[in-house]
């Protein structure tokens, strides 16, 4: 029996590499080791609630949580106007302004985190991120780089840009996006660049804010949906974990007013997407007229929903694991997390992106047969019906999915992940 190590988990301060992070830390608790989180402040009390340490680090500057709420509500306030526009179009607007404040995260995290992580020792740094924190390279032991959002954030010759939303085979939309990429966030880049070398780092080309890590990158794209690349990726530095599900509380599905019978549908845009209450509202009207029964996760705007439809239930949180193995069909935003467990659990997707690797992941479910890529807004009632009648009624639609359901769960994802870093961490110690 090898002695328990401490394993340090860094995600992004936000809910979908948080959570990843979360069921593999679970794992890696049952070998014996000690998970611990650094975060955010904006994200306090979210590991604690899973049973995890938590160690502070400010990512920006740090200010009351009534003026943070006040701010995030501000900045999607501010982008809701942008998200239906085109990858393409939100490089110079909602893109360029999270690398903006991306890299400000790192600057500001370099003020904490080389003492947090003296107060916590670990004997590995996980980074689910991507941007480098200098600080978590130059500590001195292993550090493992997790890519919890679309695989293509390991770039490669033949596959679409990250954030990009292109098509496998467009190529001239590749190089279309990579240019206009690359000319927006340059002085942003100019900006990261100056900082590494502060902190005695080289800089990195443009377009790059992140490196590999020379012990170990784990991947969660699933096989059936993998790109095809040029250059394979070297299986002794680069894992694909076939999907990442943590463990949550079981949900029991309730009873309705209305439809009790009906095909059961979730509908999440994610904690950003659901400032977007106008556009929920509207499909909540929608699943009024169908014969269905809906649960819809509304975050923190619960004042926005009034006299809501007998076959429509609401909820701030659900434990969306539990919840998504147990509907019929999904209706989301394309986040990571959402996009791997209907996969995980053989369920039909209709993806209505909006930002970041949703349209990516949007494009690969509609392309790879897994489901169908729908405008955030440009359809009409009846075309919203007839893609989930559709993808209920699909044979086709249901042995691809319950194919790829099937080799997802045999591989067992945040048990593999665990074992790879218990033999990483126990092998350097």
């Amino acid at each position: 029996m090898h002695e328990g190590k401490t394993i340090a988990f860094f995600p992004e301060a936000c809910y979908g590499p948080a959570l990843n992070s979360v069921g593999i830390a679970q794992e890696c608790e049952k070998l014996g080791h000690k998970a611990v989180f650094l975060t955010d402040p904006g994200l306090s009390g979210v590991y604690t609630g899973y049973g995890f340490e938590e160690h502070s680090v400010n990512m920006s500057e740090p200010m009351p949580p009534e003026e943070m709420a006040k701010y995030w509500t501000d900045f999607i306030d501010s982008h809701i106007p942008n998200f239906d526009k085109t990858p393409f179009e939100q490089i110079d607007n909602y893109v360029k302004e999270c690398w903006a404040n991306i890299v400000n995260t790192s600057i500001w995290a370099e003020k904490d985190l080389p003492s947090v992580l003296r107060k916590v020792d670990p004997d590995l740094i996980c980074i689910d991120n991507v941007i480098l924190f200098p600080a978590t390279k130059q500590y001195g032991v292993p550090w493992v780089r997790i890519i919890s959002c679309s695989e293509n954030e390991i770039p490669d010759p033949d596959i679409p840009p990250h954030l990009s939303g292109c098509g496998e085979d467009d190529k001239e939309g590749f190089q279309a996006f990579e240019a206009a990429f690359n000319e927006a966030i340059g002085p942003i880049h100019r900006q990261f660049n100056e900082f590494l070398e502060q902190c005695g780092e080289a800089p990195y080309p443009l377009g790059q804010f992140f490196e590999a890590s020379p012990y170990l990158n784990l991947l969660l794209y699933p096989e059936p949906v993998k790109f095809n690349r040029r250059n394979q990726l070297d299986p002794k530095f680069f894992q694909y974990l076939e999907g990442c599900v943590r463990q949550e509380a079981p949900f029991e599905v309730p009873t309705f007013d209305e439809n009790n019978n009906g095909a059961l549908i979730y509908i999440s845009f994610g904690s950003l997407g659901c400032g977007d209450t106008e556009l929920l509202n509207r499909i909540i009207q929608v699943m009024a007229m169908l014969p269905y029964r809906v649960l819809v996760n509304i975050g923190e705007y619960p004042d926005a929903y009034h006299d809501l439809p007998p076959n429509v239930q609401v909820q701030e949180w659900f434990p969306q694991p539990s919840v998504i193995s147990k509907t019929d069909l999904v209706i989301h935003h394309g986040g990571n997390n959402t996009f791997t467990e209907c996969l995980y659990f053989g369920k039909p997707a209709i993806i209505m992106p909006y930002v970041w690797d949703g349209h990516d992941n949007a494009t690969r479910v509609h392309e790879t047969g897994h489901g169908l890529k729908m405008h955030r807004s440009d359809w009409t009632d009846q075309e919203l019906a007839a893609n989930i009648e559709m993808l209920l009624s699909s044979g086709e639609a249901q042995n691809k999915l319950t194919s790829t359901a099937t080799h997802m769960q045999s591989k067992q994802g945040t048990i593999k992940a665990a074992k790879l870093l218990s033999e990483l961490v126990t092998r350097q110690g």
